[in-house]
């Protein structure tokens, strides 16, 4: 464990602990964050050690790994969850398959980044994160997505008029499915980022979810991509 008591945040800098076995992969992440103006609070070389040091610290945001001695990332997420339910929990690892993507989700993450996401993608998720958004790398989006396919792929095509989807509501909906991010969407759609965040807004609000990895499995099990 590494703590890091003369480290003070302005009041607006949010404040992390970054969980991970290597060394020099910590290292570059805190100094990845500190040039975003986030503060890294503390380090855990290990699942049981990000737990404590949670505890200890409340941070805004725990950035952790799943491959860890004493304590898996699973495990030390659902144990952070569970006694620490202000702090925003994102995974960050290597594995894009969807039974670790969906154990982590269950466990309390609200994040699911690959380690290969470029860094201002990287600081966007976690900043969105603390805010309490769900962000997933787009691989890992369109392998739970397959996933549900799979599960669900005799379920008949329904229409957006059955949910009160406009064309360009669906449109948005087929690219979130995708993996696309608001930016990427705006760029397809020739529309700007406000207007995506408007009708991601109204595709929640029709859908009766609360996050992107909601409307996407909803979307497939009842068909409407």
């Amino acid at each position: 464990m590494v703590y890091f008591p003369g480290v003070e945040a302005s009041a607006k800098a949010l404040r992390i602990v970054v969980a991970d076995d290597h060394h020099f992969f910590r290292q570059g992440l805190r100094g990845m964050l500190a040039a975003d103006g986030m503060v890294v609070v503390g380090e855990a070389a290990d699942g049981a050690r990000a737990v404590a040091l949670t505890r200890e610290l409340a941070p805004d945001v725990v950035v952790i790994d799943l491959k860890m001695p004493h304590a898996s990332g699973v495990d030390a997420i659902r144990q952070i969850a569970a006694a620490s339910p202000g702090t925003q929990l994102v995974a960050l690892t290597v594995s894009a398959d969807e039974s670790d993507a969906i154990a982590a989700l269950a466990a309390g993450a609200c994040g699911y980044l690959l380690k290969d996401t470029h860094p201002d993608e990287l600081v966007g998720s976690i900043r969105l994160a603390a805010d309490g958004h769900a962000v997933l790398s787009r691989e890992v989006v369109r392998a739970l997505v397959e996933h549900v396919r799979a599960d669900n792929h005799a379920i008949a095509q329904a229409t957006g008029e059955e949910y009160a989807l406009t064309e360009r509501e669906l449109e948005v909906m087929r690219m979130i499915v995708d993996g696309a991010d608001n930016a990427a969407i705006g760029r397809a759609l020739s529309i700007s980022k406000h207007t995506v965040k408007q009708h991601v807004t109204n595709i929640y609000e029709k859908l009766g979810v609360q996050s992107r990895v909601q409307a996407a499995v909803y979307a497939v099990r009842n068909g409407l991509v």
